[in-house]
Protein backbone atom coordinates (compact mmCIF):
# COMPACT_ATOMS: atom_id res chain seq x y z
CA UNK A 1 0.00 0.00 0.00
CA UNK A 2 1.44 3.49 -0.92
CA UNK A 3 1.16 6.65 1.13
CA UNK A 4 -0.29 9.26 -0.67
CA UNK A 5 2.01 12.37 -1.26
CA UNK A 6 1.66 15.76 -1.64
CA UNK A 7 3.24 17.99 -4.34
CA UNK A 8 2.41 21.02 -6.57
CA UNK A 9 1.94 20.81 -10.17
CA UNK A 10 4.42 23.07 -12.16
CA UNK A 11 3.64 21.63 -15.34
CA UNK A 12 1.19 19.67 -17.80
CA UNK A 13 2.39 18.31 -21.10
CA UNK A 14 -1.36 17.79 -21.94
CA UNK A 15 -1.36 13.88 -20.89
CA UNK A 16 1.43 14.00 -18.37
CA UNK A 17 1.73 16.70 -15.37
CA UNK A 18 4.92 17.25 -13.45
CA UNK A 19 4.04 17.35 -9.65
CA UNK A 20 6.93 18.66 -7.42
CA UNK A 21 6.97 17.05 -4.17
CA UNK A 22 8.09 18.75 -0.82
CA UNK A 23 11.15 17.71 -0.51
CA UNK A 24 11.97 19.28 -4.27
CA UNK A 25 11.99 16.17 -6.52
CA UNK A 26 10.24 16.39 -9.70
CA UNK A 27 7.31 13.36 -10.45
CA UNK A 28 5.74 12.54 -13.86
CA UNK A 29 2.15 11.77 -12.81
CA UNK A 30 -0.74 10.81 -14.80
CA UNK A 31 -4.90 10.89 -13.86
CA UNK A 32 -7.49 8.59 -13.85
CA UNK A 33 -9.61 8.58 -16.77
CA UNK A 34 -12.61 9.29 -14.76
CA UNK A 35 -11.12 12.06 -13.19
CA UNK A 36 -13.24 14.96 -13.73
CA UNK A 37 -14.14 18.09 -11.41
CA UNK A 38 -17.86 18.02 -10.50
CA UNK A 39 -20.15 21.24 -12.90
CA UNK A 40 -16.70 21.88 -14.81
CA UNK A 41 -16.20 21.37 -18.40
CA UNK A 42 -12.78 21.64 -18.70
CA UNK A 43 -10.61 20.26 -20.98
CA UNK A 44 -7.38 20.26 -18.03
CA UNK A 45 -8.96 18.67 -14.76
CA UNK A 46 -5.69 19.60 -13.23
CA UNK A 47 -3.81 22.70 -13.99
CA UNK A 48 -0.23 24.07 -13.18
CA UNK A 49 -0.39 25.89 -9.70
CA UNK A 50 -2.61 23.20 -7.93
CA UNK A 51 -1.71 21.17 -4.65
CA UNK A 52 -2.41 17.91 -5.30
CA UNK A 53 -2.37 13.97 -3.29
CA UNK A 54 -0.76 11.34 -5.67
CA UNK A 55 0.06 8.36 -5.02
CA UNK A 56 3.75 6.92 -6.02
CA UNK A 57 4.09 3.64 -8.53
CA UNK A 58 6.81 1.51 -8.69
CA UNK A 59 8.16 2.66 -12.24
CA UNK A 60 9.17 6.30 -10.31
CA UNK A 61 5.15 7.43 -11.79
CA UNK A 62 2.45 8.79 -9.91
CA UNK A 63 -1.22 8.95 -10.09
CA UNK A 64 -2.73 11.80 -8.97
CA UNK A 65 -6.08 11.39 -6.73
CA UNK A 66 -7.46 14.32 -5.74
CA UNK A 67 -6.88 18.65 -6.12
CA UNK A 68 -6.81 20.54 -3.00
CA UNK A 69 -9.52 23.77 -3.06
CA UNK A 70 -7.84 26.22 -5.12
CA UNK A 71 -7.62 29.51 -3.90
CA UNK A 72 -8.27 31.08 -7.08
CA UNK A 73 -8.12 30.14 -11.08
CA UNK A 74 -7.88 31.77 -14.48
CA UNK A 75 -10.02 30.23 -17.42
CA UNK A 76 -10.88 30.70 -20.95
CA UNK A 77 -13.14 29.30 -23.45
CA UNK A 78 -11.17 26.56 -25.55
CA UNK A 79 -12.65 27.51 -28.73
CA UNK A 80 -15.57 30.18 -30.09
CA UNK A 81 -17.79 27.16 -31.07
CA UNK A 82 -16.97 25.49 -27.35
CA UNK A 83 -19.10 25.11 -24.45
CA UNK A 84 -15.08 23.45 -22.72
CA UNK A 85 -13.14 25.76 -21.22
CA UNK A 86 -9.30 25.76 -20.43
CA UNK A 87 -7.76 26.54 -16.87
CA UNK A 88 -5.13 28.70 -17.65
CA UNK A 89 -3.41 28.08 -14.15
CA UNK A 90 -4.36 28.14 -10.67
CA UNK A 91 -3.47 29.67 -7.12
CA UNK A 92 -2.16 32.65 -8.51
CA UNK A 93 -1.04 35.94 -6.52
CA UNK A 94 -1.42 38.11 -9.68
CA UNK A 95 -1.54 37.58 -13.37
CA UNK A 96 0.58 40.01 -15.72
CA UNK A 97 -0.69 40.18 -19.87
CA UNK A 98 1.88 40.63 -22.07
CA UNK A 99 0.72 42.77 -25.12
CA UNK A 100 2.38 45.02 -28.18
CA UNK A 101 1.24 47.94 -30.05
CA UNK A 102 3.41 46.74 -33.63
CA UNK A 103 4.06 43.52 -34.28
CA UNK A 104 1.69 42.44 -33.52
CA UNK A 105 -0.78 44.75 -32.68
CA UNK A 106 -2.69 43.44 -29.51
CA UNK A 107 -6.01 44.46 -29.92
CA UNK A 108 -7.72 46.51 -26.58
CA UNK A 109 -10.79 44.12 -27.23
CA UNK A 110 -8.40 41.60 -25.99
CA UNK A 111 -6.65 43.24 -23.68
CA UNK A 112 -10.01 44.50 -21.74
CA UNK A 113 -11.69 40.76 -21.94
CA UNK A 114 -8.38 39.32 -20.05
CA UNK A 115 -8.60 42.18 -17.83
CA UNK A 116 -12.33 41.74 -17.13
CA UNK A 117 -11.70 37.38 -16.60
CA UNK A 118 -9.15 38.52 -14.15
CA UNK A 119 -11.69 40.76 -12.36
CA UNK A 120 -14.02 38.26 -12.74
CA UNK A 121 -12.05 35.39 -10.94
CA UNK A 122 -10.39 38.12 -8.25
CA UNK A 123 -6.87 37.74 -9.63
CA UNK A 124 -4.87 41.03 -9.48
CA UNK A 125 -3.36 42.03 -13.40
CA UNK A 126 -0.59 43.82 -14.31
CA UNK A 127 -0.44 44.81 -18.10
CA UNK A 128 2.80 45.06 -19.60
CA UNK A 129 3.39 46.79 -22.43
CA UNK A 130 6.57 45.32 -25.17
CA UNK A 131 9.13 46.04 -28.01
CA UNK A 132 8.73 49.79 -27.08
CA UNK A 133 11.88 49.66 -28.72
CA UNK A 134 9.84 49.61 -32.05
CA UNK A 135 8.00 52.52 -30.94
CA UNK A 136 10.40 55.42 -32.45
CA UNK A 137 7.68 58.15 -34.25
CA UNK A 138 6.26 60.67 -32.03
CA UNK A 139 2.70 59.32 -33.35
CA UNK A 140 3.59 55.57 -31.96
CA UNK A 141 5.06 57.19 -28.55
CA UNK A 142 1.93 59.15 -28.40
CA UNK A 143 -0.01 56.05 -29.08
CA UNK A 144 1.75 54.78 -26.11
CA UNK A 145 1.08 57.47 -23.82
CA UNK A 146 -2.23 57.15 -24.23
CA UNK A 147 -2.80 53.35 -23.76
CA UNK A 148 -0.60 53.33 -20.64
CA UNK A 149 -2.38 56.17 -19.20
CA UNK A 150 -5.95 54.61 -19.99
CA UNK A 151 -5.38 51.39 -18.17
CA UNK A 152 -3.46 53.56 -14.98
CA UNK A 153 -6.43 55.81 -14.97
CA UNK A 154 -8.86 52.69 -14.51
CA UNK A 155 -6.24 51.76 -11.79
CA UNK A 156 -3.84 49.07 -13.62
CA UNK A 157 -0.31 48.67 -12.96
CA UNK A 158 1.05 49.12 -16.38
CA UNK A 159 4.87 48.67 -17.21
CA UNK A 160 6.06 49.70 -20.59
CA UNK A 161 9.62 47.35 -21.28
CA UNK A 162 11.83 46.36 -24.12
CA UNK A 163 12.73 42.73 -23.82
CA UNK A 164 15.30 43.34 -26.18
CA UNK A 165 17.13 46.52 -25.03
CA UNK A 166 16.26 45.30 -21.33
CA UNK A 167 14.55 48.64 -20.53
CA UNK A 168 12.08 47.95 -17.68
CA UNK A 169 12.67 44.29 -16.55
CA UNK A 170 13.65 45.69 -13.50
CA UNK A 171 10.83 47.29 -12.46
CA UNK A 172 8.53 44.76 -13.70
CA UNK A 173 10.78 42.00 -11.90
CA UNK A 174 10.21 44.22 -8.10
CA UNK A 175 6.85 43.64 -8.80
CA UNK A 176 6.62 39.89 -9.61
CA UNK A 177 9.13 38.36 -6.70
CA UNK A 178 7.76 36.72 -4.05
CA UNK A 179 4.32 35.67 -6.21
CA UNK A 180 3.02 33.71 -8.35
CA UNK A 181 2.57 35.72 -11.98
CA UNK A 182 0.20 34.01 -14.30
CA UNK A 183 1.69 35.29 -18.33
CA UNK A 184 -0.01 35.67 -20.69
CA UNK A 185 -0.76 37.39 -24.29
CA UNK A 186 -1.50 36.72 -27.86
CA UNK A 187 1.66 34.56 -29.19
CA UNK A 188 4.22 37.25 -31.00
CA UNK A 189 4.50 40.03 -28.09
CA UNK A 190 7.12 38.62 -26.83
CA UNK A 191 6.55 36.81 -23.81
CA UNK A 192 9.01 34.38 -24.08
CA UNK A 193 11.71 36.49 -24.53
CA UNK A 194 10.68 39.01 -21.22
CA UNK A 195 10.40 35.77 -19.37
CA UNK A 196 14.53 34.72 -20.62
CA UNK A 197 15.16 37.87 -18.68
CA UNK A 198 13.40 37.30 -15.58
CA UNK A 199 14.46 33.80 -15.15
CA UNK A 200 18.65 33.44 -16.72
CA UNK A 201 18.16 29.27 -17.02
CA UNK A 202 14.72 29.07 -18.08
CA UNK A 203 15.81 29.06 -22.13
CA UNK A 204 12.59 29.25 -23.52
CA UNK A 205 12.42 29.05 -27.11
CA UNK A 206 11.67 32.50 -28.93
CA UNK A 207 9.45 32.65 -32.15
CA UNK A 208 9.20 35.22 -34.76
CA UNK A 209 6.27 36.68 -35.85
CA UNK A 210 4.53 35.69 -38.93
CA UNK A 211 5.31 38.28 -41.62
CA UNK A 212 2.20 37.81 -43.96
CA UNK A 213 -0.44 38.18 -40.68
CA UNK A 214 1.59 40.01 -38.10
CA UNK A 215 0.66 37.32 -36.24
CA UNK A 216 3.01 34.93 -33.63
CA UNK A 217 3.84 31.69 -34.14
CA UNK A 218 3.51 29.35 -30.89
CA UNK A 219 6.44 28.23 -29.06
CA UNK A 220 4.82 27.61 -25.81
CA UNK A 221 2.62 24.27 -26.04
CA UNK A 222 2.04 23.79 -22.57
CA UNK A 223 1.84 25.46 -19.38
CA UNK A 224 4.87 25.48 -17.16
CA UNK A 225 5.68 26.85 -13.65
CA UNK A 226 9.61 28.86 -13.11
CA UNK A 227 10.66 29.88 -10.02
CA UNK A 228 12.40 33.36 -9.88
CA UNK A 229 15.94 34.00 -8.87
CA UNK A 230 14.95 36.35 -5.74
CA UNK A 231 11.38 33.71 -5.20
CA UNK A 232 8.17 33.11 -6.58
CA UNK A 233 7.37 31.97 -9.69
CA UNK A 234 5.80 32.60 -13.27
CA UNK A 235 3.50 30.38 -14.65
CA UNK A 236 3.72 30.27 -18.59
CA UNK A 237 0.92 29.77 -20.76
CA UNK A 238 0.86 29.33 -24.17
CA UNK A 239 0.54 31.97 -26.85
CA UNK A 240 -3.53 32.82 -27.63
CA UNK A 241 -5.22 34.65 -30.44
CA UNK A 242 -8.63 35.29 -28.72
CA UNK A 243 -9.84 35.04 -25.36
CA UNK A 244 -13.32 34.06 -24.92
CA UNK A 245 -15.25 34.75 -22.10
CA UNK A 246 -17.46 32.24 -20.15
CA UNK A 247 -19.70 32.01 -17.64
CA UNK A 248 -20.51 35.44 -17.11
CA UNK A 249 -23.85 36.51 -16.07
CA UNK A 250 -25.11 39.84 -18.43
CA UNK A 251 -26.22 41.46 -15.27
CA UNK A 252 -22.58 40.74 -13.68
CA UNK A 253 -20.86 42.20 -16.83
CA UNK A 254 -20.37 45.73 -16.21
CA UNK A 255 -18.89 44.75 -12.32
CA UNK A 256 -15.58 43.50 -14.26
CA UNK A 257 -15.25 47.39 -16.00
CA UNK A 258 -14.40 48.81 -12.75
CA UNK A 259 -14.94 52.25 -14.45
CA UNK A 260 -18.29 51.20 -15.72
CA UNK A 261 -18.92 49.87 -12.59
CA UNK A 262 -18.51 52.50 -10.31
CA UNK A 263 -20.18 55.32 -13.21
CA UNK A 264 -23.21 52.79 -13.13
CA UNK A 265 -24.13 53.69 -9.48
CA UNK A 266 -26.20 57.25 -10.96
CA UNK A 267 -28.14 55.35 -13.80
CA UNK A 268 -31.39 55.54 -13.46
CA UNK A 269 -32.28 51.74 -13.32
CA UNK A 270 -30.65 49.84 -10.77
CA UNK A 271 -30.49 46.55 -13.57
CA UNK A 272 -29.82 48.67 -16.61
CA UNK A 273 -27.81 47.10 -19.36
CA UNK A 274 -25.66 50.25 -20.61
CA UNK A 275 -27.21 49.66 -23.55
CA UNK A 276 -30.29 51.79 -24.79
CA UNK A 277 -32.01 52.58 -21.33
CA UNK A 278 -33.12 56.07 -20.62
CA UNK A 279 -30.80 57.84 -17.70
CA UNK A 280 -28.05 55.40 -18.19
CA UNK A 281 -24.74 57.07 -16.43
CA UNK A 282 -22.59 55.00 -18.51
CA UNK A 283 -23.20 55.99 -21.99
CA UNK A 284 -23.46 59.61 -21.01
CA UNK A 285 -19.89 59.29 -19.29
CA UNK A 286 -18.85 57.43 -22.96
CA UNK A 287 -20.53 60.49 -24.74
CA UNK A 288 -18.58 63.09 -22.59
CA UNK A 289 -15.17 60.72 -22.54
CA UNK A 290 -15.06 60.02 -19.03
CA UNK A 291 -15.73 56.41 -20.37
CA UNK A 292 -12.79 55.15 -23.01
CA UNK A 293 -14.74 54.03 -25.97
CA UNK A 294 -12.24 51.48 -26.63
CA UNK A 295 -13.70 49.85 -23.29
CA UNK A 296 -17.26 50.38 -23.75
CA UNK A 297 -16.96 48.80 -27.12
CA UNK A 298 -15.28 45.86 -25.20
CA UNK A 299 -17.86 45.69 -22.64
CA UNK A 300 -20.71 45.49 -25.34
CA UNK A 301 -18.66 42.04 -26.91
CA UNK A 302 -18.42 40.78 -23.99
CA UNK A 303 -22.50 40.96 -23.09
CA UNK A 304 -22.83 39.58 -26.90
CA UNK A 305 -20.26 36.17 -25.75
CA UNK A 306 -23.24 36.54 -22.96
CA UNK A 307 -26.05 35.93 -24.85
CA UNK A 308 -27.25 32.67 -23.76
CA UNK A 309 -28.35 31.94 -27.85
CA UNK A 310 -24.73 33.08 -28.88
CA UNK A 311 -23.12 29.63 -29.06
CA UNK A 312 -26.45 27.09 -29.29
CA UNK A 313 -25.53 25.07 -32.78
CA UNK A 314 -27.98 25.52 -35.82
CA UNK A 315 -30.22 23.11 -36.33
Amino acid sequence: MHIPMKGLVIKNTGSWYLVRTQAGETVPCKIKGTFRLKGLRCTNPVAVGDCVDFEPKPDGTAMIKSIEPRQNYIIRRASNLSKEFQILASNLSQTVLVATLVNPETSTTFIDRFLATAEAYRVPAILVINKIDLLTSDDDRALLDAVAYLYRSIGYSVHLLSAKTGEGIDALMAELTGKVTLFSGNSGVGKSSIINALVPDAQLKVGDVSASHHTGMHTTTFSEMLDLPGGGAIIDTPGVKGFGTIDFERAEVAHYFPEIFKVSANCRFGNCTHTHEPGCAVMAAVQEHRISESRYTSYLSILDDSDPDKYRKPF
